[in-house]
């Protein structure tokens, strides 16, 4: 699945050269989950794209997305200047059946705003200093290791752990996960020393991981990450082939109307060719990933195939 992600997103880069058009001011992007987290990041990435649109952030947490999926797509449907922040996450959960009977069918997909990578941490005084010590650490005994991440079993940053263990031979259910809510609480449970290890994005270590507090393993890319993790190695460098990209994006209720939905799409294309995006992009922690409207509908539901495709390895998807 991870290898036909990165087709898609090989694919996807160029961002089609769209009329202009103006965004209402005082609208507002929906994070669905606390705040601090990687959700929030992506509204206030949206907030700073557009700023004649005068974006306000609500929060809407609970259900690792499905609170804010099921309000907006029920109650609030047809409201044409709220958006609702989304990532690689959120379709796989959509592949798991966790929205219950959901598809990607039931919004309207407006905007990817870039790709984030997944990441290994573990606090600055942890013993491990490796990819490698953590996982041997596991692999003695996996139940004195407490992993938090955002959401519960079949989350992806479960999956990522998942993945790394399979790798080293470990069954994941004997795994010990603590589930919490956001990234910004994953980081601060750890904090606390709650939880030893944690899983998230690379775009959440930039913004947490401070001199003396967290100590970045790996990440889940294909090459180092410039910037502030330039000197953490991949996974993939330290024997885990495992590649773990994360769409982050917006979308829309099902009824607002196509001339709202069209304005909205229109000034995201347009932003995004801008060169002032690009430095918004990376100040964020994310890369580049530019698909809008109906060019970024089609890649969500192939991505929501090949995401049920990986869940069925592990037996983790709800069938209603």
């Amino acid at each position: 699945m991870i290898r036909a992600l990165h087709i898609l997103f090989a694919a996807a880069f160029a961002v089609a050269s769209l009329p202009v058009s103006a965004v209402s001011a005082g609208a507002e992007c929906v994070v669905p989950s606390k705040p601090g987290g990687a959700m929030d990041l992506t509204c206030k990435l949206a907030q700073k794209a557009l700023p004649d649109a005068k974006l306000k952030l609500a929060y809407l947490p609970g259900g690792i997305g499905a609170v804010a999926w099921h309000t907006l797509v029920s109650q609030r449907r047809a409201e044409s200047d709220t958006l609702v922040a989304f990532s690689g996450g959120s379709l796989l959960n959509l592949a798991e059946g966790k929205f219950g009977k959901a598809t990607a069918s039931d919004v309207r997909w407006v905007a990817a705003l870039g790709v984030d990578y997944g990441m290994i941490a573990v606090r600055a005084d942890s013993p491990w200093h490796s990819l490698g010590e953590l996982m041997n650490a596991i692999k003695r005994n996996p139940e004195q290791v407490l992993i938090g991440v955002s959401g519960t079993i079949g989350s992806q940053d479960w999956m990522k752990v998942a993945l790394l263990a399979r790798r080293a031979g470990v069954e994941p259910r004997r795994l010990r996960f603590v589930a919490l809510e956001g990234g910004g609480e994953t980081f601060t449970a750890m904090s606390a020393n709650y939880v030893q290890v944690i899983s998230g994005d690379a775009s959440e270590a930039v913004l947490y991981a401070g001199p003396g507090n967290v100590r970045v393993l790996a990440v889940l890319a294909d090459r180092r990450l410039p910037g502030v993790l330039a000197a953490v190695p991949t996974a993939r460098e330290q024997g885990y082939d495992i590649v773990w990209p994360v769409i982050r994006g917006v979308w829309m209720g099902p009824g607002v109307p196509d001339a709202d939905y069209r304005r909205w799409v229109d000034a995201f294309a347009r932003a995004q060719a801008t060169p002032a995006f690009t430095q918004l992009r990376a100040a964020t922690g994310l890369y580049p990933f530019s698909l809008t409207g109906d060019a970024l509908t089609r890649w969500v539901k192939q991505a929501i195939l090949d995401y049920n495709r990986q869940a069925r390895e592990f037996n983790l998807v709800r069938e209603h």
